[in-house]
């Protein structure tokens, strides 16, 4: 399950408890164990997440790609911007007819304070030629790449995708729109791994490792 904003830390500071997003780390050591068991023969990835950070991103998704055996995604309240680029590594991507899906579009932010060093009489010079054009062509080549794993993923046309706008939609119109496959909830999800694997299948979390020091830290034993 990848649950919240996507960092390669969680990103909810030093310490597990205060985690209050998905650790990229700790999902993909999750599919990995999976994938090295040989009782685990398909993979259910579960998302509910607004996106994140683009390498971590990448990092769920090349570890859901390389799985072996039928990996199948599903959405349930959200899958957006890095959820989505997860969900394009999975053979099947299923979600709820109210989910929300897509964003598929790159953000880079900078705080700018120059007001607010100006009203306070403090000034402030740095030289330097082409910062905003070479961070605009930075999201713009992030942009490019999330558009070609998205054609690739599901086998649309890039401009197709492009004109997604980088919207959300809800599941039923995405579904419209190829960015999903089908519909169902988490039992017709399970039935379909079923259909894949041509036998009753039931369904285990994979819980990743954790050190001495975060187990402590978490307060577990």
């Amino acid at each position: 399950t990848i649950e919240g904003a996507i960092s390669s830390d969680g990103g909810g500071g030093p310490l597990p408890t205060t985690s209050s997003g998905a650790c990229a780390d700790d999902v993909v050591d999750q599919i990995e164990a999976a994938d090295d068991d040989p009782n685990a023969e398909a993979l259910l990835v579960t998302l509910n997440t607004p996106g994140g950070e683009v390498l971590p991103s990448d990092d769920i998704r090349r570890a859901a790609a390389a799985f072996d055996g039928p990996t199948v995604a599903h959405a349930r309240d959200t899958c957006a911007s890095g959820g989505y680029w997860i969900a394009v590594g999975c053979d099947e991507f299923w979600a709820h007819d109210l989910s929300q899906v897509g964003s598929i579009g790159v953000i880079a932010s900078l705080v700018n304070v120059n007001e607010f060093l100006t009203d306070r009489w403090i000034s402030y010079e740095r030289f330097a030629a082409g910062d905003r054009e070479y961070l605009q062509g930075s999201v713009d080549e992030l942009y490019d790449e999330f558009v070609d794993r998205v054609a690739a993923g599901r086998d649309l046309d890039p401009e197709t995708v492009r004109k997604t706008e980088a919207r959300v939609y809800l599941g039923r119109e995405a579904a419209d729109r190829g960015l999903v496959d089908e519909l169902g909830d988490r039992d017709a999800v399970e039935e379909r791994l079923g259909d894949l694997l041509g036998a009753d299948c039931e369904v285990e979390t994979f819980e990743p490792e954790r050190g001495l020091r975060d187990r402590l830290a978490a307060g577990t034993r």
